[in-house]
């Protein structure tokens, strides 16, 4: 599956577009991750802990929209893009989305 952020996939024409295509995650950072990361906030700095629960949200957001997208048919996503919303203190929103496309046969010269 090809995804893109750009709005049109180089060398292949975009035969039909199918729709806005999303994988939405819902993620908590856990109390041990939260605990070390809310020390660590304290000083300052990356927080690592809390670095790899986003990574991994946004990993799971990702594959489910591509997911979407293998189910209506599409051969690639354009304009993907994240989203992000903290709806509780301690859990966060993360919405991948972009636009599923076919694309013709015939490459472009």
């Amino acid at each position: 599956m090809i995804v893109t952020t750009g709005i049109e996939v180089e060398g292949r024409q975009i035969a039909e577009y199918l729709g806005v295509v999303r994988g939405i995650v819902v993620r908590a950072t856990g109390i041990g991750r939260g605990i070390v990361g809310g020390l660590k906030s304290i000083i300052g700095g990356n927080i690592v802990e809390w670095s790899h629960v986003c990574e991994q949200a946004r990993m799971e957001a990702f594959n489910r929209m591509v997911q979407h997208a293998h189910e209506i048919g599409a051969d690639a996503i354009i304009g993907m893009r994240y989203d992000a919303t903290e709806f509780s203190q301690g859990a966060t929103e993360v919405l991948a989305y972009g636009t599923a496309v076919r694309l013709s046969q015939n490459h472009l010269r």
